[in-house]
């Protein structure tokens, strides 16, 4: 017998609706984010933007960044997903896709508003998991912009597809551990205060109890940044770079462990949620500001005197598939933010797997699409489709690549059909 309908107001019947679970959801902007998404837009636009022209790096624009992130904090958008209490917005996820879409649309938005990452998703992990001391030491100044962090989870030798399989240990003398092991793609290393290690702890119990989360100050003996890795010919420097680093015997207190011994995989399983919103938002961002530039590219570009780009059949197919695979995508992050805003990280994996292959691709595809709108111009730093060109490839591969968030949710439809597949 299938649930009856929940019944409907007035207004929640002049909208569009999805069924879910019992539930319903609108699609209309909640009313806080329609207020502020006009300031948060002329934020990004009079203090980011203009950064992107200097043609410097994260690193040479500090004084700048600073200033645009003081903007930002006088202006009451600072850290959208922390509490208030904070010093953050306190959004839920789904407010968070509205806002955060428009603060993604420039590669410093996110610096400049702390939802950056990893420093956001380590804030949250302190958040839920980290003691009283832990909160003081390292959430509070993360919080306020005051330091910045490092998540070290993948190792040169073990898939990063696979967090069950590390070799990166913690071993237990006395009130420390004694780290030991090589990681890389830690980004934003370089720079930073401290590092949530991921680690082996408990060697012989099960898999999904093996490892720890563990705080490193940078600042310990033992710990080595090795180098900034060279991608698609840039190695990047300060926030705006992953490092491979070393762990040589490195002693910190068991007081640094984050939550029970052996919960480091599911911290991270529960940090990955709210990440991949994160992310598909952002790439949200860059997939709407490609498609401004791609159409204006068409319009103003002529192949003869009178003849703009715009007016051939192929570019306006592209312009038309492009808004349409957006806006779907836009929708379905949007869905899925509400599912975990209602049922959590768990209740809403499928919707989360879904977009995050989802939102990628078409990202990916946006910004091909734009990029060869302009020729060769696409291909200079005049414009940032070049830069999301080169680092935005990885979407398809970091956070779990694409073919594994198929395989799992492919495996769960058929487990519904009554198929258990291995």
């Amino acid at each position: 017998m299938r649930p009856s309908k929940p019944a409907l107001t007035r207004r929640q019947k002049t909208g569009l609706e999805v069924i879910w679970a019992g539930h319903v959801m609108e699609f209309e902007t909640p009313a806080p984010c329609a207020e502020w998404l006009p300031r948060v837009r002329e934020l990004v636009r009079a203090e980011v933007e203009p950064l992107e022209r200097k043609g410097k790096t994260f690193a040479a624009l500090g004084p700048e960044l600073e200033a645009a992130r003081k903007e930002v904090r006088a202006a009451g958008f600072w850290a959208p997903t922390l509490p208030r209490e904070l010093g953050g917005m306190g959004l839920s996820l789904l407010e968070f896709t509205f806002l955060g879409e428009v603060i993604g649309r420039s590669p410093f938005g996110p610096y400049c508003f702390n939802c950056q990452a990893p420093d956001v998703g380590n804030m949250e992990v302190l958040l839920h998991h980290g003691s009283p001391e832990q909160k003081r030491t390292y959430l509070e100044p993360l919080a306020a912009g005051a330091i910045r962090s490092c998540f070290s989870m993948t190792e040169p030798d073990r898939a990063g597809s696979n967090p069950l399989w590390l070799d990166t240990t913690a071993l237990r003398e006395g009130d420390h551990y004694v780290i030991s092991g090589r990681k890389w793609f830690t980004s934003s290393a370089e720079g930073a205060a401290f590092a949530i290690v991921m680690a082996v702890t408990q060697p012989q119990a099960a898999p999904h109890a093996r490892a720890s989360q563990i705080l490193v100050p940078l600042s310990t003996p033992g710990f080595r940044l090795v180098r900034n890795v060279s991608m698609m010919g840039e190695a990047g420097v300060g926030y705006a770079s992953h490092a491979e680093v070393a762990y040589e015997n490195c002693r910190v207190p068991v007081s640094s462990r984050l939550g029970e011994e052996g919960m480091g995989f599911a911290i991270a399983q529960e940090r990955l949620g709210p990440g991949r919103i994160h992310h598909c938002v952002r790439w949200l961002g860059i997939s709407e500001r490609a498609l401004e530039l791609m159409c204006h590219r068409a319009l103003t570009r002529e192949l003869a005197p009178g003849e703009p780009l715009a007016g051939r059949h192929g570019i306006q197919e592209w312009i038309a598939e492009s808004r349409a695979e957006l806006h779907g995508a836009r929708l379905m992050v949007q869905q899925a933010a509400w599912r975990m805003d209602k049922d959590g990280t768990r209740g809403a994996r499928d919707e989360i797997a879904m977009i995050k292959f989802t939102v990628a691709g078409v990202m990916l595809r946006i910004v091909d699409r734009a990029l060869q709108i302009h020729g060769a111009l696409g291909m200079t730093d005049e414009t940032p489709l070049a830069a999301w060109y080169r680092y935005e490839r990885a979407a398809r591969i970091y956070d779990g690549p694409d073919e594994v968030h198929k395989v799992a949710l492919a495996r769960r439809i058929l487990r519904g059909y009554g198929l258990d597949v291995r």
